[in-house]
């Protein structure tokens, strides 16, 4: 797989960081536990990167690996950890002596989906205590409907910074006035702890690309309400991407242009909050 695509027009600032990708390296090396013969190299996307002008990144675990980090832990290794962290899908039964393994390597959280493997949003505050004294944060996404509003109570007493990953995956057509959304929203308000990632805004519009207008509104309430816990992800290689044609990672960013006008502003969501969240920056 090569990166083929346009340059950006918005010139990201210096230790701009994308907070959520994945690695699915060769078969023969890193073998999966499901059938997904995707293939999305190391290469192709430093060069993505470098294209898109963005100096860091957090390689979040593909759940095609199961609990298999390799491929993460391979990737940040290779890129250094002075401009790479990962986010790791991890077994409810993990020890603390695989978990300080995880974050010598540059683990920085654990992700999870609700998908296919163990854990579920509905798991965060038990995975909160495991990874608490590592300083971690913890990522969420959970396709059971209402998630949020059933999960606030919870999330309010999290010990560990929260993300709410890909806009809380509200529900489209309900944009900024629905229930879901407006929990989200309320999270963020009160509560420190609490954080909120551009990220996946495909799966977020009906509109698409390149403009993805529908998503717009909705990073704007987010980014007003509390701009210092907002950040952003260009999840390559764009999976499940629905519409056609192929994704072009230049237009998760050009919309900030938009979405976000004030460079002090976009500068912390792109820079300043990763570097501070993922601990690149003291």
């Amino acid at each position: 797989m090569t990166d083929k695509g346009r340059k950006p027009k918005l010139i990201a600032p210096p230790k701009s960081c994308d907070t959520h990708s994945h690695i699915y390296g060769p078969l023969d090396q890193f073998p999966r536990t499901n059938s997904s013969t995707r293939l999305a190299t190391l290469e192709a996307y430093r060069s993505m990167l470098t294209r898109l002008g963005i100096e860091r990144c957090v390689v979040v675990h593909s759940s095609a690996y199961g609990f298999d980090n390799s491929v993460t832990l391979d990737a940040i290794a290779q890129i250094g950890q002075d401009r790479a962290r990962g986010m790791a899908v991890i077994p409810s039964d993990i020890s603390k002596e695989e978990l300080q393994i995880l974050h010598a390597g540059g683990m920085r959280g654990v992700r999870v989906s609700g998908h296919s493997t163990d854990l579920s949003a509905f798991d965060a505050d038990k995975i909160a205590a495991q990874i608490a004294d590592l300083g971690w944060a913890l990522q969420l996404q959970e396709p059971t409907p209402g998630w949020v509003q059933k999960i606030s109570p919870m999330v309010k007493n999290l010990p560990i910074p929260t993300i709410f990953d890909h806009l809380g995956t509200s529900p489209i057509n309900e944009n900024t006035t629905g229930k879901e959304f407006r929990a989200l929203v309320k999270l963020l308000e009160d509560n420190d702890h609490v954080w909120v990632k551009i990220a996946a805004i495909y799966s977020n519009s009906n509109t698409g690309p390149p403009d993805y207008v529908d998503v717009g509104d909705r990073v704007r309430v987010l980014t007003q309400t509390r701009p210092n816990r907002i950040i952003w992800g260009v999840n390559w290689p764009h999976p499940h991407f629905k519409f056609n044609g192929v994704a072009e990672s230049a237009d998760v960013l050009d919309p900030l242009l938009d979405w976000i006008p004030e460079e002090t502003t976009r500068k912390l969501v792109l820079a300043d909050n990763p570097g501070r969240l993922y601990g690149f920056d003291p």
